[in-house]
């Protein structure tokens, strides 16, 4: 091992061990914020991460998702305000823009006057048991903060739902003021039907087997929806994005290329709209 290598282990584990000595109100003020704002939660350290630069679309380029576009954008403007707001949990079919569209809401406050400082944080679900330590160490902050987690769900045997349910409504402790949840998820209840399915024929007791996990989802204020593109709104998130980055085609060109490459995997999604694009922008010498 370099001795640089052998070094840097020892710095971590010093620092380790002195954080775990810390206070609540020392842990609480390593948390200090910096000018960044959106930031990755690290539980293994107990750290935030700054994010420098967000991968995100502008709110203006999602396209087919008015309705619960507008109703996840009022509730964070309220939020934003200081207001009350409802923690929010997007479902529904893969590539519709349910992550991209907490993202661009992000951005969209963010560069706009009249709102209290607003930070994305990013937690991972394998890291949702440290949310409690993340929430203790946020909650005294005067910026607001969006909790984020992308993907969520949970399968047979996982635990760690219980510590998500406890913050979103019931705990002691509860969501702090300057708190939101948002989490996207391929699945209304964060849950497969065989897991429920399968709590329903082991349990003793199956009604409450099953209530306990699916009372998860009934936390969230907010269920918004996201369904599978039928074409007319696909062909207008292909052409919305052909436009947005001026590219040079004729429109009875682009809907022929746009219905031949969703047919070529099988999907109709603003995800399979945007891989089209960027290859024909690609044919074209331009980046996306």
């Amino acid at each position: 091992m370099k001795t640089r290598d052998y070094l840097g282990r020892i710095a971590e584990a010093l620092e380790t061990i002195a954080r775990s000595m810390m206070s609540a109100d020392e842990q609480a003020e390593a948390f200090t914020l910096g000018t960044a704002n959106a930031y990755h939660w690290v539980g293994e350290t107990g750290t935030l991460l700054p994010v420098p630069k967000v991968s995100r679309v502008p709110l203006g380029m999602l396209r087919g998702i008015d309705q619960v576009r507008d109703i996840l954008l009022a509730n964070t403007e309220q939020f934003a305000r200081g207001h009350g707001a409802n923690n929010a949990l997007l479902w529904g079919a893969r590539g519709m823009g349910k992550s991209s569209l907490v993202k661009a809401i992000h951005a969209d406050i963010e560069a706009r006057e009249g709102f209290q400082r607003l930070v994305l944080v990013e937690i991972a679900r394998e890291d949702l048991e440290t949310l409690p330590r993340l929430m203790r160490a946020i909650a005294g902050n005067p910026a607001r903060f969006i909790v984020f987690c992308d993907d969520l769900s949970f399968d047979s045997g996982e635990t760690s739902y219980k510590s998500l349910k406890t913050i979103l409504d019931g705990g002691l402790e509860g969501r702090p003021d300057n708190v939101l949840f948002y989490a996207t998820s391929n699945r209304r209840h964060l849950m497969p039907r065989d897991m429920i399915e399968n709590e329903r024929s082991t349990a003793i007791n199956p009604s409450e087997a099953v209530e306990e996990k699916v009372s998860l989802s009934d936390r969230f204020g907010l269920w918004l929806g996201f369904h599978n593109s039928d074409q007319e709104n696909y062909l207008a998130m292909v052409s919305g994005y052909a436009d947005y980055y001026g590219l040079e085609i004729d429109a009875e060109t682009l809907r022929a290329r746009a219905i031949e490459w969703a047919a070529t995997r099988g999907t109709r999604s603003g995800r399979v709209a945007i891989q089209l694009v960027r290859t024909l922008a690609g044919e074209e010498g331009k980046a996306v």
